[in-house]
């Protein structure tokens, strides 16, 4: 809803990582979005997976 302001802490975080020169600093940071990224697509993963499951046993519970 509000980009400006949204791109603006990007910015932030990217100048405070560069002006610091502390490579451990943005390790953690780097795997720190890997790890938020990465949690929404392994939970919709396994509802994908759990819905499989029950549709599966349906189907083989109606032949």
């Amino acid at each position: 809803m509000l980009p400006d302001t949204l791109e603006a802490q990007c910015a932030m975080c990217r100048a405070a990582l560069e002006s610091s020169g502390d490579m451990k600093a943005a390790e953690g940071i780097n795997n720190g979005i890997v790890y938020l990224m990465a949690l929404p697509y392994i939970l919709v993963a396994g509802l994908f997976y759990f819905v499989y499951r029950k549709m599966k046993n349906r189907a083989t519970e109606e032949v």
